[in-house]
């Protein structure tokens, strides 16, 4: 049984929303049966905003990113809810629409840029390839276009490093490039799906600055998927708390994690160490997320919360406002404070 939606009425007639997402539900199929692995999950993209997709692994981030840009596995697909872009539906466009937004309206920088980019091919003539398709310039003018594009994102002799392949440069500097091809055609929304993943921290910082900057000059919307509440903390102007599949608490950072209003939330920022001593107690969320083919019928989140009661038992919470620009998704939301 799913949540009833959140009123959505405000977010509809904001100019600033990119992409409205609502209710978007994504089906399984596996050897021992079909599962939900994203149910009914709602949440809005500003331009020149970051909203930060946040919770533990296999809790349906990379599967909701996956949907949007139309990359599910043929053993998976949305069954229900709306994705709109543009004032298209997704969801419901053909493929040639759905190709022809890509890049130039929706695009998504990958963890893994070594596995994203085709190593068989220069760096240049795969960033030259969007505006050849979708520009229809010359390839001497891509290729142009390609070392402006390396220079932008601070790519060193691009005139000379253009004609490189992937295995030539560093892992930064390869996610830097992902990052150049997703912006080439200056997208409305970026999908950064664990941008930073395997890099050491000073490279982090320089990539997540990186995406920073794009946004502002870009006006995009970004969508940052991870599970580093750090990273959420510095670089996201909102939050949506993801848990086996379903949104459980949305708001501004800064709120969200001075006030949680989901135990779920609570427990993932009571997991942060606050203390440098040998020896002091590591807090940590008791309990493993639950298994996609028995998902309980109530609340999700029930047999890991200490507010359980019968009512969660019973009856799946709704996504509720619990203040402005913030909902949650919880019958006891007041009491969390006091967990």
């Amino acid at each position: 049984m799913s949540a009833p939606a959140l009123d959505r009425s405000a977010a509809d007639t904001d100019d600033r929303v990119a992409l409205d997402v609502a209710d978007l539900t994504v089906d399984l199929r596996t050897p021992t049966g079909t599962v939900r692995a994203v149910d009914h999950v709602s949440f809005v993209a500003r331009r020149g905003e970051t909203l930060a997709l946040l919770g533990e692994s296999g809790c349906g981030k990379s599967m909701t990113a996956q949907a949007l840009v139309g990359l599910l596995e043929p053993i998976a697909s949305i069954t229900d809810g709306s994705v709109t872009l543009d004032d298209v539906d997704l969801v419901s466009a053909g493929d040639s629409t759905r190709r022809a937004m890509a890049g130039t309206e929706l695009a998504i920088v990958f963890q893994d840029a070594l596995t994203a980019l085709n190593p068989v091919y220069t760096v240049g003539t795969q960033l030259a390839e969007p505006f050849r398709i979708h520009r229809k310039m010359s390839k001497k003018q891509a290729r142009q276009e390609a070392i402006e594009l390396m220079r932008h994102v601070g790519i060193p002799e691009p005139e000379t490093r253009v004609d490189s392949y992937p295995h030539q440069f560093s892992g930064g500097m390869r996610q830097r490039l992902l990052i150049a091809m997703a912006v080439a055609l200056s997208p409305s929304v970026l999908l950064a799906d664990e941008p930073t993943t395997a890099l050491d921290v000073t490279v982090q910082a320089q990539i997540m600055a990186l995406l920073a900057r794009l946004r502002e000059e870009h006006d995009m919307a970004v969508i940052l998927i991870t599970h580093d509440l750090a990273l959420v903390a510095e670089q996201a102007d909102r939050v949506a708390i993801m848990y086996a599949g379903n949104v459980v608490e949305t708001g501004p950072v800064a709120e969200v994690f001075a006030n949680p209003r989901h135990p779920y939330t609570k427990g993932l920022l009571d997991s942060v160490p606050v203390s440098a001593e040998r020896g002091a107690d590591l807090k940590s969320i008791g309990g493993t997320p639950p298994d996609l083919h028995s998902i309980p019928s109530g609340c999700v989140y029930q047999a890991r919360c200490p507010l359980a009661r019968d009512l969660c038992v019973q009856q799946r919470p709704a996504l509720l406002s619990v203040g402005t620009g913030r909902a949650a998704a919880c019958h006891f939301s007041e009491e969390t404070s006091n967990v």
